[in-house]
């Protein structure tokens, strides 16, 4: 019975040490959101700032790809919108944010 209680009064006094346990229980959790920063939210932000530069800089006749997979020439530009031709006698208006890239030589 003593060392049943000797046992119980041991991990009874331990609260006090135990703040430092808190402590590195959390440490594992800080690394874990480290790695996602570095490795999910910063390329996607990277991206994100990449793709907002190429809307600011689109200009008539630039020659893209939307985002459903549409191949065209831009041929008129407003503040959220962008007709395509898409064909000699065809033109689709979307948003600007449908745009996906910019096509290459290499692509025609």
């Amino acid at each position: 019975m003593n060392l049943l209680a000797s046992i119980a009064w041991a991990q009874g006094t331990s609260g006090g040490i135990g703040g430092g346990n808190t402590l590195l229980s959390l440490v594992p959790f800080v690394l874990i959101f480290i790695i996602f920063y570095f490795l999910l939210i910063l390329p996607q932000q990277k991206r994100q700032k990449k793709l907002r530069a190429m809307m600011d800089a689109l200009k008539k006749g630039d020659k893209v790809i939307t985002s459903s997979g549409l191949w065209g020439t831009v041929t008129n530009l407003g503040k959220d919108s962008v007709t395509l031709q898409i064909a000699d006698n065809a033109k689709v208006k979307i948003q600007r944010d449908h745009i996906a890239r910019l096509r290459t030589d290499e692509e025609d």
